[in-house]
């Protein structure tokens, strides 16, 4: 523990000078705060290091005050359109930073030079016309309390004093600084720029300390700034007294330095803010972690984290670590903001350092509120799916433009591409390929059936009937032409309708052929009047009335709810899906529903009907071709929902080619064998004998 220390008497001889004079016609007085006192032996019970301070500790501040006014009285002596034909002097005398000295330098001005007599002149040279106050308030009140009394003028730097009504009481009081509010939105306006978030706030323990603490911090919160502490530091008029009592409580200061926030506002006057940053000095030079050696010439080792501080006038100050001092940089200066700039000492690096609770949330995560902590401390969420941050720290993640999608690390948007199935691309060149390949064998075997027309194979299950059916199934074919490429209005119009359409002519063909196969069996039996219905108008009206129905279907869902171009930006994340919008999904499946129910009613006559002695019976072949058929398009329903884009159109084409392609090979395969491969076989007596 450190001991007590004894009681300075000041009118000892001084290390630094006592007193700045320059006599003059006429005088400026001042009262400066350069040096205080420390008379201390310290000790560290568990560090072997001992540091003794047996000298006064000087400001080099307000060492800067003195050699302003020396200079500002020396430019204008030099003028001769200043003060024509009048001398200016100056007297600066020091307060100490203790009332007792200030009064005691208060009468020394207003006294003869070198004689301590109060109001009393033996020359008329060095008369004073005016005092300019300390750097503190108390020191201009108590310079007032004793100038007021002979009127001398005195010019202040401090923006308010203790007592209300400074004017009534303090005539001839006059402040040079704006009000201080003004520097407290300054001040926010600071931490704003620099992004420091996490701060502490130190207050001298006073009515000022009371009035500084009820302003700023109402005003943080809603400027985004949160402090972590508020420590509130003693006042005392002796300051070796002061010093006695914060080494006293060494252990709990050196805990709040050691506090997240790199960042922290002082409010206080010297000589309560000098020992703060003195008792800051020697908990850090004495710290394991961070530890400050000078070589045999006083100067730093290189590289060392310097702390300095940005001082308002109104003796608030932010202290903040600004970055690594360099080799022989002189340590222990401030800095002051001037107005809207701050000057650095040209030997720091400047780099700024962060003041925060915690690590800022990167772009692709959000903040997230700690429970029971003050906004500024919060987790980082990373965003939901689907959503972004593209800066640091946001409060929440957003969502992408409908156009575009979020990228990998969900840090910004990319545009969405536009997806269609096209003939450019691997799988509509495949399809179109198909196709065209299936319409050509669809074409060949049509070719083969009217060359070979009047054989009796082909006569045998009506010609009329095949041609239809093959013409159908060509149409099939290029119908699925329609569901590549970029849909438009006319495309989206007749997609689904015309292949509708088709299809249901080539069942209705297929039904007919079937129906005409038990006809025909049935009027050969002895006394039947069914032969009268077997012919060409039975076959038309299936054929006709079959296929009419599914346009009367098509034509109400063009006429109430037809399709239109449409576009999907939901259904895939990295796509806007150009398609054909179906209008109405129930006239659509209605559509296939129809279209089932023919397959349906083929597949069951054709069945019961595939052994029936005719001279060539297709019935088998029809039963076997309408498995086929509905095998496919009952597999298709649920393959269809089940994808989106581009592969939900590849879905339906694969479905139109491969049934269309099953009724062409399984009805046409075999008579093609026989008129192709086994022409022998082509003949009357042949079929005739394989009835028998």
């Amino acid at each position: 523990m450190a001991r007590k220390s004894e009681r300075i008497i000041y009118d000892d001889p001084l290390p630094i000078p006592h007193e700045f004079y320059q006599p003059g016609g006429i005088v400026i007085g001042e009262i400066v705060s350069q040096v205080f006192f420390l008379s201390n032996t310290l000790s560290f019970m568990e560090q072997p290091a001992q540091i003794t301070i047996d000298t006064p500790i000087s400001v080099p501040k307000n060492y800067q005050h003195v050699l302003a006014l020396a200079f500002a009285v020396k430019e204008i002596n030099e003028n001769p359109n200043v003060l024509s034909n009048i001398s200016l002097g100056f007297r600066i005398l020091n307060s100490y930073y203790t009332a007792r000295m200030t009064y005691k330098a208060t009468l020394s001005l207003l006294s003869t030079e070198h004689r301590f007599i109060p109001n009393f002149k033996c020359d008329n040279q060095n008369n004073l016309i005016a005092l300019i106050g300390g750097c503190i308030s108390e020191v201009s009140a108590n310079v007032a309390i004793i100038s007021a009394i002979h009127k001398t003028p005195q010019l202040t730097y401090g923006s308010f004093l203790p007592l209300k009504g400074v004017k009534k009481f303090f005539p001839f009081l006059y402040q040079m600084v704006p009000n201080e509010a003004h520097q407290y939105t300054g001040i926010v306006r600071l931490l704003q720029h620099f992004k420091w978030t996490w701060i502490g706030l130190w207050a001298v323990e006073d009515d000022r300390g009371d009035r500084f603490l009820k302003t700023m911090v109402p005003i943080l919160s809603p400027n985004g700034i949160c402090y972590a502490y508020i420590v509130r530091i003693p006042k005392w008029n002796y300051v070796d007294e002061m010093i006695d009592f914060a080494l006293q409580h060494l252990g709990t200061y050196a805990m709040v330095f050691e506090e997240n926030p790199t960042v922290f506002i002082v409010y206080g006057e010297p000589p309560s803010f000098q020992v703060h940053h003195y008792l800051r000095s020697i908990i850090f030079n004495n710290s394991a972690a961070e530890n400050v050696h000078f070589d045999e010439n006083g100067e730093l080792v290189a590289g060392f984290d310097i702390t300095n501080w940005l001082m308002f006038p109104n003796g608030s100050v932010v202290r903040v670590t600004i970055g690594r001092l360099e080799p022989r940089a002189l340590p222990g200066k401030e800095f002051t903001i001037y107005e809207d700039q701050i000057v650095w000492h040209p030997h720091f690096n400047q780099v700024l350092p962060l003041s925060v609770c915690n690590e800022n949330c990167y772009p692709g995560y959000s903040r997230k509120k700690k429970e029971g902590e003050k906004f500024c401390c919060y987790d980082c969420a990373p965003c939901p799916e689907g959503m972004i941050s593209g800066q640091k720290d946001m409060d929440a993640c957003v969502k992408c433009p409908e156009d575009q999608y979020p990228n990998k690390d969900q840090t910004r948007c990319i545009a969405k591409v536009l997806s269609y199935l096209s003939y450019k691309e691997d799988l509509g060149v495949i399809l179109a390929t198909l196709t065209i390949a299936f319409s050509l064998i669809t074409v060949l075997v049509l070719g083969i059936f009217i060359k070979h027309r009047e054989t009796p194979i082909v006569k045998a299950n009506n010609r009329t009937l095949t041609y239809i059916l093959l013409i159908s199934l060509l149409l099939c074919f290029f119908s699925s032409l329609l569901f590549i490429g970029k849909p438009g209005k006319a495309i989206c119009l007749l997609r689904q309708t015309a292949f509708g359409t088709i299809f249901s002519v080539a069942l209705s063909s297929i039904l007919a052929k079937t129906i005409m196969v038990v006809m025909a069996f049935m009027a050969t039996k002895p006394g039947s009047t069914i032969r009268k219905w077997v012919g060409r108008r039975l076959k038309n009206s299936i054929i006709l009335s079959c296929s009419f129905l599914q346009v009367d279907i098509c034509t109400l869902w063009l006429s109430t709810f037809p399709p239109f171009p449409d576009t999907d930006m939901h259904s895939v994340n990295e796509e806007i899906i150009l398609e054909c919008n179906e209008g109405s999904t129930t006239m659509f499946y209605l559509v296939l529903g129809y279209m089932g129910f023919l397959a349906i009613i083929s597949l069951v006559v054709a069945f019961l009907a595939r052994k029936l002695p005719d001279s060539f019976n297709e019935a088998k072949f029809i039963t076997f071709s309408m498995l086929v058929f509905c095998s496919v398009w009952l597999s298709f329903v649920p393959t269809y929902l089940s994808t989106k884009g581009k592969y939900m159109v590849a879905v339906e084409i694969f479905s139109i080619l491969s049934s269309s392609f099953g009724l062409l090979a399984c009805i046409f395969s075999p008579k093609c064998y026989i008129i192709l491969l086994r022409p022998e076989l082509n003949n009357r007596e042949q079929l005739v004998r394989k009835i028998k």
